[in-house]
């Protein structure tokens, strides 16, 4: 079997604390091969039948890139570095033959690794691993928590596509519970069956259907903007963003959002989510820009979404489970923003930003875990200076 494990196991306490510290990262390193080196050859993902699932279009509606460089694909991922690895237990009602296959996401290839797991079920199932190196030659010892939230930004990217294709629900692990796959989707063929009783975990990461049903197209069109990101967006627009990470990231994180003048605050929603309350009084984006790396352009977006919790004192599995939903619910964030005519960017390095001090609370409870830059566009042109 191929071997996805981390070339050195990782203290993932330690990793996180050094990540969040100010120490700067070191130089480049080389980051390695943009696809993990599958054996065998590969192979074509042919077209589903009528009633089959079909595997080609999940994977380019989700994490295939776009071009041969790899960098241009649907997925978000910090640096444009694209450390997930995935491999497809595929059951039957699937375009391929059932069996374990990884996948190339530059050259959109399966390389068959041997048959499927007894009691396989039909459909497939996404695991995601990360090859390191390659996040980490540009970030350094800040590398392991933008890992985890790549890792969620994939999940969520197979969840819509399945969501897109008008498959039975699809379901995502994000229970942080193993490093190795660190998550997992599972996506039933059209009229197929999932678990009748998926546990807790599983339940908190999978959001309600009207929360994000996209088209297609809308998939294809999702990018992350460049900066800047002017003008604020409208209460309406927020309030939808709010809902979409919410309801996709709950359990060990809450979430607001910084908006700027001419009422600067942080806001949250309501207890029965139907409106914006204040959390909090006062202008938060100059000092979100220092703690998101001194990205300087931070300071003058319209809003900043923030998923906040993962205390100091957080184990191994609480770390990867609240980077993992972060990531998966920022994801969702973005698709129901660029919905709603919005410019929208993830925000993943945060360091020493620890908002419940800043907000008065007890310390190294409660730091920023990912973030998602808000703006109009044509916020420019429609308010020139």
């Amino acid at each position: 079997m191929e071997d996805l494990r981390e070339d050195r196991p990782v203290d993932l306490v330690a990793a996180l604390a050094r990540a969040r510290s100010p120490e700067p990262p070191g130089p480049d390193t080389p980051a390695g091969r943009a696809v993990r080196s599958w054996p065998g050859p590969p192979c074509p993902l042919p077209q589903a039948g009528p009633a089959g699932l079909d595997l080609g279009t999940l994977l380019r509606l989700s994490l295939a890139a776009a071009d041969d460089s790899g960098r241009l694909r649907p997925v978000p991922s910090a640096g444009a570095l694209h450390p997930v690895d995935t491999r497809l237990v595929v059951g039957a009602g699937c375009s391929l033959p059932p069996g374990r296959y990884g996948y190339d996401p530059v050259r959109h290839r399966v390389h068959r690794l041997g048959p499927q797991p007894r009691d396989t079920p039909p459909g497939v199932t996404a695991e995601l691993f990360v090859t390191a190196r390659r996040t980490a030659s540009h970030y350094g010892h800040r590398a392991w928590p933008l890992l985890l939230l790549d890792t969620g930004h994939a999940a969520a990217a197979l969840f819509l596509a399945a969501r897109a294709l008008g498959t039975d629900e699809p379901e995502a692990r994000l229970d942080g519970g193993t490093g190795s796959p660190l998550a997992t989707v599972r996506v039933p063929p059209p009229g197929g069956r999932g678990p009748a009783h998926p546990d807790a975990a599983t339940r908190a990461a999978n959001p309600p259907p009207e929360v994000a049903a996209p088209t297609p197209a809308d998939l294809l069109a999702r990018r992350s903007a460049p900066p800047p990101l002017p003008g604020t967006p409208p209460p309406d627009a927020l309030r939808a963003v709010l809902t979409a990470a919410a309801r996709a990231g709950s359990g060990d994180l809450r979430w607001c959002v910084a908006v700027g003048p001419p009422r600067p605050a942080l806001l949250a929603l309501s207890a029965d989510g139907t409106t914006l309350r204040r959390l909090a009084t006062g202008e938060a984006r100059p000092t979100l820009a220092v703690w998101a790396a001194g990205q300087a352009w931070l300071a003058d977006a319209g809003a900043v979404l923030l998923a906040h919790g993962c205390p100091a004192d957080a184990d191994a599995p609480h770390i990867r489970r609240a980077h993992l939903r972060a990531g998966f619910a920022v994801h969702l964030a973005q698709v129901t923003a660029l919905r709603h005519g919005l410019a929208a960017r993830p925000v993943g390095s945060w360091q020493q930003a620890d908002l419940g001090a800043a907000l008065g609370a007890a310390p190294d409870r409660d730091f920023v875990v990912h973030g998602l830059a808000l703006g109009t566009p044509h916020a420019d042109e429609e308010n020139p200076t």
